[in-house]
């Protein structure tokens, strides 16, 4: 980056520092920050339609619609995420080959699966061998964001439904006296009340989606951990900046960031706590009703 980085081997000090952090697979590192922001900014508005669909098919008077609902959210907050993750991802991958197997090679005359081997038609291969690379990774980030989707929507699932649970029945039966159809009083009364009761709820699991970020390591992608450790990993004189291993200052670097990102995610949520209760009949709105008194 710098004009004196040409000859690493003739640095020392803040200026070899300077060089170190700033070379390609350090811009790789720092832009893998941004992979991170975005699972998260793509993955929690898709867990909580996830969440919103599966509490809401919970509560539905058609009994299919009440399984499957309840029955989502049970068998995914029942499986170890780590399993689920590892899981899920494969079964979905080869079930996009499938589909695209039986619609691009209807002729194909030999058995899908031999043994460990999954073998479909060359033209079902998603992505294909010949795409580029950031198709491969953009497929792979896909995949990674729709099972966060579906694992943290069956917690938000659950708490959705208890939220519109709590909902005061008076208000409920106040709308009903009033003429309003059950589509109506779902969508006025229930839903834009729910929220207040669901947050202390959607707020824990906004903070373990963050702690669950790392899995993406697992699953292949390049995030802050997987370049953490192979940017700490120690480094001999092949290498352009030789040093010993530093694993430990990189994860260190990675706590102080989630220590710091989950701060910030307390005080953003406090504030929309507040805001929520604000003259609700709650705990939280009898308690700012003291406080002002």
């Amino acid at each position: 980056m710098f004009e004196f980085c040409a000859d690493p081997s003739s640095l020392d000090g803040v200026r070899w520092f300077s060089c170190y952090l700033t070379n390609g697979v350090h811009m790789l590192f720092y832009q893998s920050f941004l992979t991170v922001f975005t699972l998260l900014a793509i993955a929690a508005p898709l867990s909580l339609a996830f969440g919103f669909a599966a509490a809401t098919a919970s509560r539905a008077r058609f009994l299919p619609a009440r399984i499957l609902g309840k029955g989502y959210t049970s068998m995914v907050r029942g499986v170890p995420d780590i399993v689920f993750f590892l899981f899920f991802v494969l079964v979905l991958d080869q079930g996009i080959e499938f589909i695209r197997h039986s619609i691009t090679c209807p002729d194909w005359d030999q058995p899908i699966r031999q043994g460990a081997n999954f073998l479909v038609c060359d033209a079902a291969r998603t992505p294909q061998g010949n795409a580029p690379q950031w198709v491969h990774e953009g497929y792979n980030f896909g995949l990674a964001i729709f099972t966060y989707a579906i694992v943290f929507g069956a917690f938000c699932g659950n708490v959705l439904y208890g939220a519109m649970g709590a909902v005061p029945k008076p208000q409920i039966e106040t709308a009903a006296a009033y003429g309003m159809s059950q589509r109506q009083v779902f969508w006025r009364v229930v839903v834009p009340q729910m929220w207040v009761y669901a947050l202390p709820g959607l707020s824990n699991i906004w903070m373990i989606l963050i702690k669950a970020t790392p899995l993406l390591f697992l699953l292949g992608i390049e995030d802050i951990v997987y370049w953490a450790r192979e940017i700490g990993g120690s480094r001999n004189s092949r290498f352009a900046y030789p040093h010993p291993d530093w694993r430990f200052w990189y994860f260190l670097g990675l706590l102080v960031f989630y220590l710091g990102f989950t701060r910030v995610s307390e005080i953003v949520l406090a504030r929309v706590t507040r805001r929520l209760t604000r003259g609700q009949a709650t705990a939280g709105g009898e308690a700012m009703r003291k406080a002002a008194t």
